[in-house]
């Protein structure tokens, strides 16, 4: 049996368009643009501004400790002028539950919310940002799990609970509930509203965002809610595009041909051989110490991830389920982007990184899927604006998480619109971190025959080291965006290393993006 279980990619999509009633008559109605969001801080027309990146951090305490606080700490210490912080994803882990909220994400951030000197009164589907905080879903936050190991979760509590400095395992009851769990926690959640109570809310948080539109004001202090599970929004002169990659990172079916099936039982045999790690590593964890417990524990969650990857592949689903209606959004604002002239710059950024070159993520079926979904939109755009752009790429900077390390890459020519890219993964702010591949940060893909270099990593912090040795340096961002057309882009790497039980802040250079 499966530790968790993760909805199909159709019942994501309707049933996060029920918790915001998408494109009910009242909200039809008015022009409401429910994919885009104005943030009311004040600083709008601001050309030169700074935020903040976190991702991948939803754990609770682990031996006593919590990485998650330690990388809150040094976001306070240099977010200082900070506008607004991004996360790429997996607010919460390990299923998203609503349980975990408290331990797992308010009380790290409370300083980033309204009562946060209370942070045991703050309900998970009552916060309100007093610091503007944007999030996308990561695969985490739409995660369930099965009943009998929920049962077992708390049945084993107690025991828990006493070698909790040796082991810890953030899972409640139940799970996330298909997303709805983040859904209440930060989208704009009018499910179950009567029509007179709608029509209220849609008139107090609703507002003129252009001529023919409304959009939802984002209110720091006040009324923090997102209209979407993916969204738009501005902030001096850039557009910042938030995308759901769940519900666009299926892999393809595998061909009906002998090449198809050649692939097939590479697949069960490699699902075979990881199903042996997971057994042979549980098994290795009743004889190994304390130092070690944690580091089992991030491989059978990595081996977990692995084989949820081959399940999709050889689920071989005719559906080959693909988010258009999201793609096709995403193409269009773009364009609406480069023809607007008070546009200078684009950023997007979403979950699952389509260049990666963490241990295990570079040859899964979902970093291929998400890849070739957005070089489709990608490429769409450039024929539509190509003459707009003046050789400038398509967008100034991608940022993922999923990963769980901080990464720069670059893209070379990869024979799309992808190519020339800024690309940063930011997943290492508080759970097992990862190590780089074996292979190195040259990552090739095959074209015409043969393999060509398309990206190169030119910064990864991750894991490294073993046994006394070991270094797990977690890690967020700080980006600093600069006057001018085109905008220029710095990145000021945030990381707190834990070494030997100590704690230390390594002073790391910046990168200004070409």
């Amino acid at each position: 049996m499966q530790f968790v279980s993760n909805p199909s990619i159709s019942l994501k999509i309707n049933e996060m368009k029920k918790r915001v009633c998408w494109q009910h008559p009242l909200i039809s109605g008015q022009n409401i643009n429910q994919t885009q969001v104005v943030l009311e801080n004040g600083e709008s027309n601001r050309q030169d501004f700074s935020f903040l990146v976190i991702g991948d951090s939803g754990t609770g305490q682990h031996r006593g400790d919590s990485p998650q606080r330690r990388m809150m700490e040094l976001l306070l210490k240099h977010g200082e002028g900070s506008s607004f912080a991004l996360h790429t994803g997996d607010v919460v882990y390990l299923v998203g539950s609503d349980e975990q909220y408290s331990e797992n994400f308010i009380d790290p951030y409370r300083e980033w919310l309204v009562g946060g000197h209370q942070p045991q009164d703050i309900a998970y589907d009552q916060m309100v940002f007093q610091f503007p905080f944007f999030p996308v879903p990561g695969n985490h936050d739409y995660y369930d799990l099965p009943w009998i190991w929920g049962l077992m979760s708390q049945v084993t509590l107690p025991l828990r609970k006493l070698f909790q400095r040796q082991f810890d395992l953030d899972v409640g009851w139940h799970g996330s509930h298909k997303g709805e769990v983040y859904a209440k926690a930060f989208l704009d959640y009018v499910q179950g509203l009567s029509d007179s109570e709608l029509r209220q809310h849609l008139d107090t948080h609703y507002t003129s965002c252009s001529e023919s539109e409304k959009c939802l004001r984002y209110q720091p202090g006040q009324f923090t809610r997102l209209p979407n599970r993916y969204y738009q929004f501005s902030q001096g002169g850039i557009d910042f595009f938030a995308l759901d990659s769940n519900t666009f990172n299926a892999p393809q079916a595998l061909p009906d041909t002998e090449a198809g099936q050649r692939l097939k039982q590479y697949l069960l045999k490699t699902r075979q051989s990881l199903m042996q790690q997971k057994t042979d590593a549980l098994r290795a964890a009743v004889d190994i110490d304390d130092l070690e417990i944690e580091d089992t524990y991030s491989k059978v969650e990595q081996i977990e991830e692995q084989i949820l990857d081959i399940d999709k592949q050889l689920a071989n689903e005719t559906e080959a389920a693909v988010d258009i209606e999201q793609l096709t959004w995403l193409k269009q604002q773009l364009i609406q982007s480069w023809q607007d002239p008070s546009a200078r710059g684009r950023i997007l950024f979403f979950h699952h990184p389509p260049y990666v070159t963490e241990a295990t993520k570079w040859y899964q079926g979902q970093t291929l899927a998400v890849r070739q979904n957005l070089r489709w939109v990608l490429n769409g755009v450039q024929r539509q604006v190509g003459e707009l752009s003046q050789g400038r790429s398509i967008v100034d900077l991608v940022i993922n998480g999923h990963a769980h390390c901080m990464e720069y890459l670059m893209t070379g020519d990869t024979g799309h619109a992808d190519a020339n890219l800024n690309w940063v993964i930011c997943g290492g702010s508080g759970f097992s971190l990862r190590r780089q591949r074996s292979e190195g940060p040259e990552l090739t893909e095959k074209q015409e025959g043969e393999k060509r270099i398309v990206a190169r990593s030119h910064l990864y912090i991750g894991r490294y080291g073993h046994g006394s040795q070991k270094h797990r340096p977690y890690s967020g961002l700080r980006i600093d965006v600069k006057a001018g057309t085109p905008p220029k882009i710095i990145l000021q790497p945030l990381v707190t290393e834990r070494f030997q039980h100590q704690w230390q802040t390594p002073v790391m250079d910046t990168i200004e993006l070409k």
